[in-house]
């Protein structure tokens, strides 16, 4: 933006300068290109603009098509850890019943040791009682030594009493002591596969919450981005009204410089016609004064070129005349009167007219490789351009005469560095730029 406004701004001093100057036709067109130019690169850069406002729209929708994307997924995780949370409860009531039913178990475990502890201590009496008694109590012994019949059966149902107790304290024992260790191993297997239940279901819930942490870490990272695409969508779209305004711009200074580019060419063929003109003039002028209308000088290379055609008659530097030390600022070319004189090197005309001793006079100023000269052309019989005139080197300015202080037809030529100065200090050697 920065790089186009100055481009512009380049522009336009360039449009003015040229419009200042005169500008020629090649400057002008070298003006337009340059215009056209800058339009061109700027809907380029407006082009390039819109694809990148483009590919962020794109960028934009995709980022958000993910974030919709992951939200879903951040839900599905969601109703998976609702589901997993009431699992893990489930299971934690479970043991918690499981923990009460131990306690109840262990309730019944201890009324359960009671009486084996009774059972064991009744069964230890009998085995104190047979060993008090010599040994093991012998049962027939007591059948036999029974007084009666009566007796006998009396103690024959004794001894069964006694024996079916002690199978019965016996039985009871081993049933007691096993349902003991069963209904330990039962309780323990539960508890334990509940909380293996309880581990797995946690480690689900931990791997859930991961997930979902991982998820919204994600959904961070895509929301950054996403503003990050928004800031630079913004900013594409920022430049690009700036380029459009500057493409707005542009279209009006084509215009408007189209519009003077044709009024620079009518002018300067206005120019050319007058110009034709003065030589027809000039040539008319040169035939009756017995002059030829072919003596115009050949245009040579550089930057300078020989002013007219003719005699060199004087040089620069210091002459006497009339016995009066003098300086001659110029050289001096001898020719018949309107001898056609044509400027030296491009340039505008600062002066046309007349000027005391040095009769008719045209002054041109000249810009060459950073510096500033001006020609002075005088002793004129006539004068084919004015002032602001843009000409060219080798283009016809005036013809040559016998104006002013002169003792016959010549070109009165000179060269100041800088502009021109009635004093002298100014005025250099003609010899150091032109070859007569």
């Amino acid at each position: 933006m920065i790089r186009s406004k100055w481009l512009l701004s380049g522009t336009i001093v360039i449009f003015l300068l040229s419009t200042i100057l005169g500008g020629t036709s090649a400057v002008l067109a070298d003006s337009l290109d340059d215009l056209k130019k800058e339009q061109q690169d700027a809907k380029q850069k407006k082009n390039e603009l819109n694809q990148g406002i483009q590919l962020k729209t794109v960028e934009i929708k995709t980022n958000i098509s993910t974030i919709d994307k992951i939200m879903g997924q951040i839900l599905e995780l969601n109703a998976k850890i609702e589901t997993t949370n009431t699992n893990v409860n489930r299971v934690i009531d479970q043991i918690n019943q499981t923990t009460k039913e131990i306690d109840a178990l262990r309730i019944s475990i201890a009324d359960l040791e009671k009486k084996i502890e009774e059972r064991d201590e009744v069964l230890r009496e009998r085995v104190r009682a047979m060993q008090v008694k010599g040994g093991q109590v012998n049962y027939l012994d007591v059948l036999l030594g029974a007084n009666s019949f009566a007796d006998f059966i009396d103690r024959f149902s004794a001894v069964n009493a006694l024996m079916d107790a002690d199978r019965k304290i016996m039985k009871q024992q081993a049933e007691d002591v096993a349902q003991l260790e069963n209904e330990k191993a039962l309780v323990e297997q539960k508890l334990a596969k509940q909380e293996v239940d309880k581990q797995e279901l946690e480690g689900l819930r931990a791997s859930l919450l991961t997930q979902k942490k991982n998820k919204d870490g994600l959904i961070n990272q895509l929301e950054a981005e996403q503003e990050k695409l928004r800031v630079e969508k913004n900013s594409l779209e920022t430049e690009l009204d700036d380029v459009v305004e500057v493409e707005e711009k542009l279209q009006q200074q084509i215009a408007a410089e189209q519009k003077r580019l044709a009024e620079v060419a009518r002018k300067l063929a206005e120019k050319k016609a007058a110009e034709e003109r003065a030589k027809r003039e000039a040539a008319k002028q040169a035939a009756a004064n017995g002059g030829s209308s072919q003596s115009i000088p050949s245009v040579s290379s550089g930057n300078w070129t020989k002013p007219a055609n003719g005699r060199f008659t004087s040089p620069f530097g210091w002459r006497t005349l009339g016995g009066i030390s003098r300086q001659h600022r110029g050289a001096d070319i001898a020719n018949s009167v309107g001898t056609p004189i044509i400027s030296a090197a491009d340039g505008v005309v600062s002066y046309a007219g007349a000027l005391g001793t040095y009769g008719n006079v045209v002054m041109v100023t000249h810009h060459i490789e950073g510096q500033t000269f001006t020609t002075v052309y005088a002793h004129l019989s006539s004068i084919g351009v004015g002032v602001g005139t843009q000409v060219n080197k080798g283009q016809y300015i005036a013809a040559m005469g016998n104006t002013g202080r002169s003792t016959g037809p010549h070109l009165h030529f000179e060269i100041h560095v800088g502009n021109w100065s009635g004093k002298g200090p100014s005025a250099v050697n003609p010899l150091r730029y032109v070859s007569f």
